[in-house]
């Protein structure tokens, strides 16, 4: 329901406003507020993931266990963030074109 044609107490809007699900969070996964937690099976695993936390500066939580199997998907998912795609602007027709010839756009190129 949009803010703007709720008809009510002006009270109950404002608390319908404040809960739900905070997607502007200002914890980051991985920092000391909130750190992740990866699970291991060995220690040399532990320490491998160790010099990768160190280089990127995350803190988590590592458990080593034998007999749980690998889970390393909160790690996985800070180390490979997606990144935005950005393409190349394509000039419009009356603009020069980018070849170099001198000419508009619509008439050498297009």
């Amino acid at each position: 329901m949009s803010k703007l044609f709720f008809k009510g107490r002006i009270e109950t809007r404002q608390n319908h406003v404040l809960s739900g699900y905070n997607v502007n969070r200002t914890v980051k996964a991985g920092t000391a507020e909130a750190p992740i937690t990866v699970t291991v099976q060995s220690d040399e695993r532990k320490a491998a993931i160790e010099a990768i936390l160190e280089e990127k500066s995350i803190i988590a939580t590592i458990i080593v266990d034998a007999n749980q199997e690998e889970n390393t998907v909160e790690l996985d998912t800070l180390l490979n963030k997606p990144s935005t795609t950005v393409f190349d602007k394509t000039p419009n027709r009356n603009d020069p074109c980018t070849c170099g010839s001198g000419k508009k756009y619509k008439k050498c190129c297009a």
